[in-house]
């Protein structure tokens, strides 16, 4: 892993064209461990711990969707990197949309996996500060153990025993402070489907077939000649650990049309 002075920390693998992979809530970049090996053997690819995750635990006050975007928008001027392609994973999808909005002059193109333009409803507003509670009452190791099988299509949850303790073990290490400040982003974003339905970048939107928390109906709210959609059958909201060769492939296809 390394550090850069904006303190995220992240991991970096091949060479060429520069992808950046965001991870979702509760995560890291430990998320991308079985796509980066392919991914590396043509692109540059660049996979962040965000702020108040992972590693990067020295800058854990982000609480808004934008200030995650600025954040990568300092680190990528901070490693001279100036055109790339954006990957975003849940949470991650909803910083790429709103890096998408501020700052397109840097993305050749973006994709949001298992995510959405859309807002909070007010029923998933009152979801985030149950959650927040659930932290502040019994602690992150108790609200990870609850929520990392709704992450995992039904069918997966016993066939995957060993990832579904890979992801609950990352998401212990995520500090009580960084997910209540990232609940609070998610809870406060605004709708952003217009930067999806307006932008001329080629773009890859990804769901699972049986993902619980962002159905594909929810993902897919664009469509148009620059817009990729693809149904990851037999997954959940977690595709890198449920279908990782479909989702690789899928990444890959894609980037053959940036």
């Amino acid at each position: 892993m390394k550090t850069t002075n904006s303190n995220i920390v992240y991991k970096e693998e091949g060479q060429g064209e520069t992808l950046i992979l965001i991870h979702g809530f509760c995560g890291s970049s430990d998320y991308w461990n079985n796509i980066i090996p392919k991914l590396s053997e043509s692109y540059r690819v660049i996979a962040i711990d965000l702020p108040g995750h992972g590693e990067s635990k020295g800058h854990d006050s982000v609480q808004e969707i934008d200030q995650y975007a600025l954040d990568i928008k300092d680190f990528l001027e901070e490693l001279k990197i100036e055109k790339l392609t954006m990957f975003g994973h849940s949470l991650g999808g909803y910083i790429t949309l709103a890096f998408a909005e501020s700052y397109s002059q840097y993305l050749n193109g973006f994709s949001l996996i298992h995510s959405t333009g859309f807002s909070d409803s007010e029923e998933a507003k009152e979801g985030r500060i149950a959650s927040a509670d659930k932290i502040d009452k019994d602690g992150i190791d108790s609200f990870i153990d609850g929520l990392v099988p709704k992450l995992f299509a039904p069918g997966n949850v016993e066939s995957l025993k060993q990832s579904l303790k890979d992801v609950k073990n990352i998401g212990y290490g995520t500090p009580a402070g960084g997910a209540k400040n990232a609940l609070n982003a998610m809870r406060e974003r605004k709708d952003r489907t217009e930067v999806l339905a307006n932008t001329k970048l080629p773009v890859l939107l990804i769901a699972g077939e049986s993902d619980q928390l962002i159905p594909p109906d929810k993902t897919f709210t664009a469509s148009g000649e620059n817009i990729t959609q693809v149904v990851i059958k037999d997954a959940g909201h977690m595709s890198m650990y449920e279908a990782p060769e479909e989702l690789g492939n899928a990444m890959l296809t894609y980037l053959k049309q940036v």
